[in-house]
């Protein structure tokens, strides 16, 4: 049986309720929210595991609503939408949801994409709390955190579980969809935007020119690489 609980926040009282019927039945707790002021009030008195987020809501409205929980939540957040083009799901990325998943859906889609965001991903034994890349640039991943320059940037989960990948594989050119599968789960492996989105993110807090990035490296065609040695070339 699932023991999470699932914060359910949607204007439509209808699909709430359809959505906890069904979570309910598989063991899963419920909470909701009608309107994103409500669900960050919700967040403050409860404490979910997961988020459902709809976009298009009365008031502050689905991005925005994303955006206050990630400034101080690290909730895996699933965005439910009824848009569908790349750029809703990068907005909704880019504002720090985990996932985006198109109304209507199956609820069998819906339900791997909630065991995807709850799994955490494993650490290997051997795996450095810290990592210096240059005298510039050291990564704390105990604190989920990268520093440049002295100056501090946390990391949200996805961006850590990415540069973490990566740095266990310094150097090496690692491809989409090993990284969305290691990332974001086996499920996964065509939404090369999400990476797209999560790497930007990245470069704007680790890399002192984040155009000309000289860690976190472009593998055109292929992926992305890491670079700890003091290899420079252009990503």
């Amino acid at each position: 049986m699932n023991t999470a609980t699932i914060l359910v926040v949607d204007d439509e009282p209808q699909l709430r309720r359809a959505m906890k019927a069904t979570l309910t039945d598989l063991g899963y707790q419920v909470i909701e929210a009608k309107t994103g002021e409500e669900a960050l009030q919700m967040l403050r008195a409860e404490s979910p595991d997961l988020i459902l987020l709809d976009l298009n809501m009365p008031g502050i409205g689905g991005l925005e609503t994303c955006r206050a929980i990630r400034e101080t939540s690290d909730l895996p957040i699933i965005v439910l939408s009824v848009r569908n083009s790349e750029r809703d799901k990068v907005q909704a990325l880019d504002a720090g949801a985990d996932d985006y998943v198109t109304k209507p859906f199956g609820i069998q889609e819906l339900l791997a994409r909630i065991r995807a965001a709850l799994r955490r991903l494993p650490q290997s034994a051997d795996s450095a709390s810290k990592l210096v890349v240059s005298e510039e640039l050291e990564i704390d991943f105990d604190a989920r955190r990268v520093i440049l320059n002295g100056r501090s940037a946390r990391l949200t989960p996805k961006e850590f579980d990415l540069l973490k990948f990566l740095a266990d594989h310094a150097n090496k050119p690692i491809p989409h969809r090993k990284l969305l599968q290691t990332v974001w789960g086996p499920d996964y492996g065509d939404e090369v935007e999400y990476l797209r989105v999560v790497v930007n993110q990245l470069r704007k807090k680790m890399e002192p020119a984040p155009s000309k990035p000289r860690y976190l490296l472009t593998e055109p065609w292929v992926g992305y690489r890491l670079v700890i040695s003091g290899e420079t070339t252009a990503g």
